[in-house]
C-alpha cells in the first residue's frame, strides 16, 4: 500500500493554486505542481522533513530533496533573483539535514513589496516520480505548519544518465544575467523531459540531470560560468542541440559577454610582458625573480561505479589513508602554523557529514572518486555562497583534501611544483599543501590572481618569510614564465618586465635590507633604548611553546600576547585544567624569567570551537566572543583563571581581557580572578590588563585605567572596528590601515586615559612592527611593542635611533592629517629626516 505524505505551508499566508502564479513557468507548472503562497509572515519553514540540496546565491530560493526522492522548490516571490540576495538572511546550508518546521529563509517583505514583481511563492514538487498528488488545500488562508498537498507512494530511484546508444557532448558558457535559477531551470527541465535521450549538465566534475530543475540549480552555474552538456539515448544529438539552443538563448535573460577590453575571467588574456600589478598584501617583504607559472593538474575520475559495496570499501580507505598521512605529518611537524592548519585538514577529513553526502552518490551508482569530488564541491559552493571572506577562504582547504583523496584513490602520482630556486611563484590561487611542499626558502615570494589576506596561504608565506600579493586579478595569469618581475609587497604593487633602472634600485634596495637586518640580528639581544635614553621594551606575540623559543631566539624581551586559542581551537573538546596549566608553565620556562601577557581566550568571530557552539549571528565580528563569550561560560573562565594561577610561579606573567567594551566586564573577570585565587590558596594575583581593541574601550580608557593594570592595544581590530571595514575582505584590504587619522585618534585616547592614572600601554596589533608606525606609536604614548618575533630585531634597531621628543611631535602632526595618504607620507619623510 502507498504511504501518504502531508506537506505543510512554510509560510503564513493565502494558498491558491499554483494556476494564479503570474508567471507561465510556474502557473504552466513547467517545474511540476505545486502551489501558491501569498505571503503574511516573513519566515520560510521547511515542510517537511529533509535536506537542503541547494539554496541560491542570491538567497531567494531553495531546493529541498525529501525521503523517497522527492525534490522541491521553494521560491519566496518572482523575480527576486534580480535582488542579489538583498532583503534575504539564509539560516541553512547545502547537505544540511532540516526537520519540519525549521526555518530555512528569513526575509524582508516591506523590501520585496516595494521591489519584487510578485510575493507570490510557489512551492513545487520539481522531482516527484512515484508520487502522486492527492489534494492541494487551497483557496484558504493557512498558517506555518498547516497542510497544503496531501501525496502519495514511495518514490523510486531517480534516473542516471544511460550510456546506451549513440552520446554526444559539448561545451557551452552560461549567457543568463542571474544564472541559472528557478525559472531558466525549469524550461531547460521541460526541454528535456521531451526527449527519450538522457541528458545531464556538468562543471567541476559534477554532473547532474537536465531533467531536474533541482538539480541543475544546485551546480550554482552563473553569468559567464563554462559547462558540459551531454546526451546519451536513441534522439541524444536532437536533445543535445534543442537544450544547448535553449540555454543560450538566454532565454529573455541573457546578458553580453565582458568583450576585449574587460576580458571574461575563462578568456585567455593576451601576454603581460610589462606593467604593474596591484594587489592585497598577504605577506610582506621585497623580492625580485622570475615568473614561474603554478598550474593546477586536474585528476580525471570516471562517474559510473563499478557496486555500492566495492566504491564504500575504497573510498573509506583512500580517507583512511589521508588522515593517516596527515596525522603522521602533524606529528612531525615542529613549525606551529603548518602544524595548525594540518590539524585544520583532519577535521574537515573527519567530518561526517562529507562523507555521508558522498556515501548517498555512491548509493546512487557513482564511482567513490566522483562522489568524494561532488560532495566536497556542494561544500565547497556552501562555503563561498556565504558572503564571509574568511569562510570563503577555508575553501582551499576543502580543496586541498579533496586532491589527497581522490590521489589515493586514483593511484596518480602527485608530482609537486617544479618550481626553480628564487623563483616568484605565480598562480590563480594556491593550494596549502602546495606551498607547504615546496622547501623552505625556495621561491623569492609569490602572487595570485585570486585569494585573501587571512586564508592559509597567505599565513604560510608569512610563516616562510616570503612576501606575498593575493587577489591581484587575472593579469597574472597573463604573466609568461620567465618573466622578469620585482614583487614589492610592502606597497601591494608587481612590475612586470622592470627596466634596469628599477631593478637596480630593487638589488640596491634588497642588499640595504640584507645589511640592516645582519646588523639588528647580531645585537637583537640587547635591550632598545632610544637616543634620549627611554627604554622601549620590544616583546613578541606567541601562540605556542615553539613560538616563546623562536621569540627567545629573536631577541624579544618577553611576549606581549600569548594568544591561548592554540589549546582550544582544532578539537573536539576543551582542554581540562591540568592541560592549560601545563602548557602555560611550559611557555614561561622557555622564555626564562621574561614577562609574559596571557590573553584569555578569544573565540567568536572568525575563530569557532565546534564543542562552543553559538547561535547563527548576522554579524559574528559583533557577537558573542571574547570577554562576552567568557562571562556566559563561567565554568571556563574559572578553568583558564585557575591554569593561569597555577602556572604563575614559572615566570613573571600578567592576565590581559579580550575585546573589552564595558567597565563592568573587567570587574567581572576581576571576581572571577579573585573566586579562583581564593580556592587554591594563591597569594599574590598576576596584575590583570585590558586589551584596547573596540571604539568604546578607547573612549572610556579613563574609566578603564582606573581599575585595569595596564591597556594592550590591538591594532587589528581597533581599525577594523574604527573604520567599519572588514579586515578580512580584500577588496578593502587595502583601505584597512592602521594610520589612519580616525585610528590614531582612539590610540591617542587610550594612552592619554592610561596615562591619567600611570598606567603602562604597549601596541600589540598588527602596527607594532610597521616603521613608518614605530616612531607615531611612542610619541602617542605607548611604551611597548609586541609583533612576530621576526621582526623583534629590526624594530629594536629602529628604536635605538629615535628621538622620543621628536616622536611626540611627529604624532602630534600626524593627528592632524586628513586621511592615511597624507599620514603615510608623513612618515616617510620623518623616516628620511625630512621632518
Amino acid at each position: 500500500m502507498d504511504a501518504e505524505l502531508i506537506l505543510v505551508s512554510p509560510l503564513d499566508g493565502w494558498c491558491a493554486p499554483l494556476a494564479e502564479a503570474p508567471d507561465p513557468v510556474f502557473a504552466e507548472a513547467m517545474l511540476g505542481d505545486g502551489v501558491a503562497i501569498d505571503p503574511s509572515g516573513s519566515v520560510l519553514h521547511a515542510p517537511c522533513d529533509a535536506v537542503v540540496v541547494g539554496v541560491h546565491a542570491a538567497r531567494h530560493a531553495i531546493s529541498l530533496r525529501a525521503a523517497g526522492g522527492l525534490e522541491l522548490l521553494l521560491h519566496i516571490g518572482l523575480e527576486t533573483v534580480s535582488l542579489g540576495g538583498e532583503g534575504f538572511e539564509v539560516h541553512v546550508a547545502d547537505g544540511q539535514s532540516v526537520r519540519q518546521g525549521e526555518r530555512l529563509i528569513s526575509f524582508d517583505l516591506d523590501l520585496l513589496a516595494a521591489r519584487a514583481r510578485s510575493l507570490i511563492t510557489p512551492v513545487v514538487l520539481t522531482g516527484a516520480e512515484g508520487f502522486a498528488i492527492t489534494r492541494h488545500f487551497t483557496g484558504r488562508a493557512v498558517r506555518a505548519g498547516e497542510p497544503i498537498l496531501q501525496l502519495t507512494g514511495g518514490g523510486v530511484a531517480s534516473r542516471s544518465l544511460a550510456a546506451i546508444g549513440p552520446q554526444f557532448s559539448r561545451q557551452l558558457r552560461v549567457p543568463l544575467a542571474h544564472g541559472l535559477h528557478a525559472r531558466p531551470a525549469g524550461r531547460v527541465a521541460d526541454c528535456a523531459k521531451g526527449f527519450a535521450a538522457e541528458v545531464s549538465l556538468g562543471r567541476g566534475g559534477r554532473s547532474v540531470s537536465a531533467r531536474s530543475p533541482v538539480a541543475l540549480m544546485s551546480l550554482g552555474l552563473r553569468h559567464g560560468d563554462e559547462a558540459t552538456l551531454t546526451a546519451a539515448g536513441p534522439d541524444a544529438e536532437a536533445a543535445l542541440e534543442a537544450v544547448a539552443a535553449l540555454i543560450e538563448s538566454g532565454m529573455g535573460e541573457g546578458k553580453p559577454f565582458a568583450t576585449s577590453s574587460e576580458p571574461a575571467a575563462a578568456a585567455p588574456s593576451p601576454p603581460l610582458s610589462s606593467g604593474v600589478l596591484r594587489g592585497v598584501t598577504a605577506a610582506p617583504g621585497l623580492a625580485i625573480g622570475r615568473a614561474a607559472r603554478l598550474v593546477r593538474r586536474e585528476i580525471a575520475v570516471t562517474e559510473a561505479g563499478q557496486g555500492i559495496a566495492h566504491e564504500q570499501a575504497v573510498l573509506s580507505a583512500a580517507v583512511a589513508a589521508v588522515r593517516a598521512e596527515i596525522a603522521e605529518a602533524a606529528a612531525g611537524e615542529v613549525n606551529a602554523t603548518r602544524r595548525a592548519i594540518l590539524a585544520a585538514h583532519a577535521s574537515f577529513a573527519e567530518d561526517p557529514e562529507l562523507f555521508a553526502q558522498a556515501e548517498r552518490l555512491i548509493g546512487e551508482g557513482k564511482s567513490g572518486a566522483f562522489a568524494w569530488r561532488a560532495a566536497v564541491n556542494g561544500f565547497a559552493e556552501a562555503l563561498r555562497s556565504l558572503g564571509d571572506p574568511r569562510m570563503a577562504e577555508r575553501v582551499d582547504d576543502l580543496l586541498d583534501l579533496e586532491r589527497r583523496v581522490l590521489v589515493a584513490l586514483t593511484g596518480e602520482v602527485d608530482v609537486g611544483p617544479q618550481i626553480a630556486e628564487g623563483s616568484i611563484l605565480l598562480a590563480d590561487d594556491l593550494l596549502p599543501s602546495q606551498l607547504m611542499g615546496l622547501e623552505a626558502g625556495r621561491i623569492a615570494g609569490l602572487c595570485t590572481a585570486r585569494g585573501g589576506p587571512t586564508s592559509h596561504v597567505a599565513i604560510l608565506a608569512a610563516a616562510m618569510g616570503a612576501p606575498a600579493l593575493v587577489a591581484a586579478g587575472p593579469g597574472v595569469l597573463a604573466i609568461p614564465d620567465g618573466a622578469p618581475l620585482i614583487l614589492d609587497a610592502d606597497a601591494g604593487l608587481m612590475s612586470v618586465g622592470p627596466d634596469a633602472k628599477a631593478l637596480e634600485a630593487a638589488q640596491l634596495r634588497l642588499a640595504t635590507r640584507a645589511d640592516r637586518r645582519a646588523a639588528a640580528q647580531a645585537v637583537a639581544a640587547e635591550p632598545a633604548v632610544t637616543r634620549d635614553g627611554v627604554g622601549v621594551p620590544v616583546l613578541a606575540n606567541i601562540g605556542s611553546v615553539a613560538d616563546a623559543r623562536a621569540a627567545a631566539a629573536a631577541g624579544a624581551d618577553g611576549s606581549g600576547l600569548l594568544r591561548t586559542e592554540f589549546l582550544f581551537l582544532d578539537r573536539d573538546t576543551a582542554p581540562d585544567e591540568d592541560e592549560q596549566a601545563a602548557q602555560y608553565r611550559a611557555v614561561l620556562e622557555e622564555l626564562q624569567g621574561r614577562p609574559v601577557v596571557i590573553r584569555l581566550l578569544d573565540v567568536g568571530g572568525d575563530k569557532a570551537a565546534p564543542y562552543l557552539p553559538q547561535t547563527d549571528e548576522e554579524n559574528p565580528a559583533l557577537g558573542v566572543r571574547g570577554v562576552r563569550l567568557l562571562l556566559r561560560r563561567p565554568q571556563l573562565l574559572q578553568a583558564q583563571l585557575r591554569a593561569i594561577l597555577r602556572a604563575a610561579d614559572a615566570g613573571p606573567c600578567s592576565i590581559m581581557v579580550p575585546m573589552v567594551a564595558r567597565l563592568g566586564e573587567l570587574r567581572a573577570v576581576r571576581a572571577a580572578l579573585e573566586e579562583a585565587a581564593r580556592d587554591l590558596g594563591a597569594g599574590a594575583l598576576p596584575e590583570l590588563g585590558v586589551m584596547i581593541e573596540t571604539p568604546a574601550a578607547a573612549m572610556i580608557a579613563g574609566q578603564l585605567a582606573a581599575e585595569a593594570g595596564f591597556f594592550s592595544i590591538g591594532t587589528n581590530d581597533l581599525t577594523q572596528y574604527g573604520l567599519a571595514m572588514d579586515r578580512g575582505e580584500p577588496e578593502l584590504a587595502a583601505e584597512v590601515d592602521g594610520l589612519d587619522p580616525a585610528v590614531l585618534g582612539l590610540i591617542a585616547a587610550s594612552c592619554q586615559g592610561a596615562a591619567s592614572y600611570g598606567r603602562p600601554v604597549s601596541v600589540c596589533g598588527g602596527l607594532a612592527a610597521d616603521p613608518a608606525a614605530v616612531p607615531i606609536l611612542l610619541g602617542l604614548g605607548a611604551q611597548r611593542l609586541s609583533m612576530i618575533a621576526g621582526a623583534v630585531p629590526e624594530t629594536k634597531a629602529q628604536i635605538r635611533g629615535l628621538d622620543l621628543a621628536a616622536c611626540r611631535a611627529h604624532a602630534a602632526e600626524a593627528l592632524r592629517q586628513p586621511d592615511r595618504e597624507a599620514v603615510r607620507a608623513l612618515a616617510d619623510a620623518f623616516r628620511n629626516g625630512a621632518c
